[in-house]
Parts: C-alpha cells; sequence; structure tokens
C-alpha cells in the first residue's frame, strides 16, 4: 500500500485528472456538439473508442513526464520540499526510471495505434511531446525561459491534439462536406481559446513556482527567470501575462454578455476574472515561499475553474 500510495504520488495524480477532465470536457462539450451526423460517415473519422484511447496516451506520457522529472530532480528536490520526495526515499532510482520507460513506450504506442486510425500528426506531436519532456527533465529545466515555455506549450497540446485528431483534413485530401467544414471551423476557434488560456496560465503559474523553489534551483546551478533576472522582475514578467490574460477574458465576457449568457457572463467573472485580479494583488504583496506556494495552488484552482467553463458550450455555440 505504501508504495503504491507513493506512486501515485510520484505520477501527480491529480494534475493527471485535469488532463483527463479537460479532454473529456473539450469532446464531450466542444467536439461532438459541433459535428453533424455526416462526419461519422468520413474515413478516419474520431470515434468514442479512439477518443478513450487517445486520453490514455496523453495520460501515461504526461505520467511518463512526471516520473522522469522527479528521477532527474532528486537533488534540487532534497532542498524545495524534502517532505514530499518519492524516489531514492520509497522509491529506488532503477525502479523510476523502469516506470518512465513503461508508461511512457505505453502512451507512444497508443498513439501510434490511434494516429494509424485518424491522422498521423498526432503521433508525430506527441513523440515530440515525450522527447521535450525528457530534455525539460535534464536540461531545459535550468536554462531560463525555455523550461517555462516547454511546459506551457505541452498543456496547450493536450487541447490541440483533440482538434488534431477530428480534423481528417491533415490525413485525408478528400474535400469536407459544408456541415463538416463549417464545424472544424467553430472547434479550431475553441481550440485556440482553451489552449490560449492553458498556455499563458500555465506559463503564469511555472514562474510563481520558480520564484517558490529558487533556494534548491539557484543551488544546483539552474537559471530560471527569478534566479537570472531577479523576483521583482519575474514578478513583472508575470504580472504583464496576468494583465494580458485578466484583458483578454474581459473581452470574451462582453461579447458573452452581448450575446445574452447572462450565467457565463457572471460565472467567468466571479470564477475566473475575479480570482486572477485577486492573485494579481497578492503576488506582488508575497515575500515568503509559502506565500507563493499558496498562490500556486489558487493559480490550479482558476484552471480548473477554466476548464469546468467548457460546460456552458455543451449548451451554447457562437
Amino acid at each position: 500500500m505504501k508504495f503504491l500510495t507513493a506512486f501515485f504520488r510520484l505520477i501527480r495524480w491529480p494534475n493527471l485528472l485535469f488532463i483527463a477532465l479537460t479532454q473529456s470536457l473539450f469532446y464531450y462539450c466542444i467536439i461532438l456538439p459541433a459535428l453533424p451526423a455526416s462526419y461519422a460517415s468520413l474515413p478516419h473519422a474520431f470515434t468514442y473508442r479512439l477518443f478513450y484511447l487517445l486520453a490514455a496516451a496523453s495520460i501515461l506520457i504526461a505520467a511518463g513526464g512526471y516520473i522522469i522529472n522527479d528521477y532527474f530532480d532528486i537533488n534540487i528536490d532534497r532542498v524545495n520540499k524534502p517532505g514530499k520526495m518519492v524516489v531514492e526515499k520509497i522509491i529506488y532510482r532503477r525502479w523510476a526510471i523502469l516506470w518512465h520507460l513503461i508508461v511512457t513506450t505505453l502512451g507512444v504506442a497508443i498513439s501510434l495505434y490511434v494516429s494509424v486510425q485518424t491522422n498521423l500528426v498526432i503521433i508525430a506531436g506527441n513523440i515530440v511531446c515525450t522527447a521535450l519532456l525528457w530534455f525539460y527533465s535534464t536540461t531545459f529545466k535550468k536554462k531560463l525561459l525555455a523550461g517555462n515555455l516547454i511546459i506551457a506549450a505541452l498543456m496547450s497540446w493536450t487541447i490541440i491534439v483533440l482538434y488534431v485528431a477530428v480534423n481528417t483534413r491533415f490525413f485525408s485530401s478528400r474535400i469536407l462536406p459544408g456541415e463538416v467544414y463549417t464545424a472544424m471551423q467553430r472547434i479550431y476557434k475553441y481550440a485556440v481559446l482553451y489552449a490560449g488560456f492553458a498556455f499563458i496560465i500555465s506559463l503564469i503559474r511555472e514562474v510563481v513556482k520558480d520564484i517558490e523553489d529558487m533556494e534548491g534551483d539557484e543551488k544546483y546551478g539552474c537559471q530560471t527567470i527569478p534566479i537570472v533576472w531577479g523576483v521583482p522582475a519575474a514578478k513583472v514578467f508575470a504580472g504583464v501575462w496576468m494583465t494580458v490574460l485578466i484583458g483578454s477574458l474581459s473581452v470574451l465576457d462582453v461579447y458573452v454578455l452581448q450575446l445574452g449568457w447572462w450565467l457565463s457572463f457572471v460565472y467567468v467573472f466571479l470564477f475566473l476574472i475575479a480570482p486572477l485580479c485577486f492573485i494579481f494583488y497578492r503576488f506582488y504583496k508575497a515575500q515568503s515561499t509559502a506565500e507563493y506556494r499558496l498562490l500556486s495552488g489558487w493559480i490550479k484552482a482558476v484552471i480548473l475553474m477554466g476548464i469546468v467553463s467548457m460546460l456552458f458550450f455543451r449548451f451554447y455555440s457562437f
């Protein structure tokens, strides 16, 4: 039981649930309502079974990434979070690397199967993700801004990959029926909206985490934004992106209000814009590691609220 608990901590099961929830809501609340009945007759159509397999592949590849990150972060974690260490403390390093290879290989194998059935871009993208997760843990995490951008991009990919999977144009030269083409445009619009949200808020959270982990990162030669530029500059960098995100959500909320979607308008304001404004205020006042850790948790809660907002598109479309 102790090993099983440690394994689930190692693969960051709450984060994997986030991925599963994100992809499930995007599929059931955005993709399926948008697709017309004629889509099912297209070659390489994206079915329920293929969705479940693709979601499993995404979760497995992400789990492998978390394992390899902890494998290479042993020394840093001894300083930043000694009480949360799993590798070497409960699970031996050789077992950690073995589990990484098993779950990552399974994820890539499932991706290949789904790609053959739908779209070869999927396997190419997931192989790139696997490579980026490895090199993030070994190299890019210690480089200025590179690690932050990689994590933000990978978060966006969890949404973009579903659009790629459902859009048969990437695989087949066959001209799509007009209603299917229109549906693809609508899905693309939603994909860009949520992928953009995922990218920006993940980038913000990564900077907050970098400030939180400065002590261990600096000791082992990491060149993160707060270490290279200083904490004040890191706060300005994150603050600019917070401003962009708050501004974008405000514009979207005004648009939603014009459509008469009052419930959606209230939801976005109360659960996304207002919390982000509060986080912005507390972020500039924060001084201690505990405060930055709390802010990181609050940002994660906003991410969850952003994901849940997909439920509204099950009933509305624009």
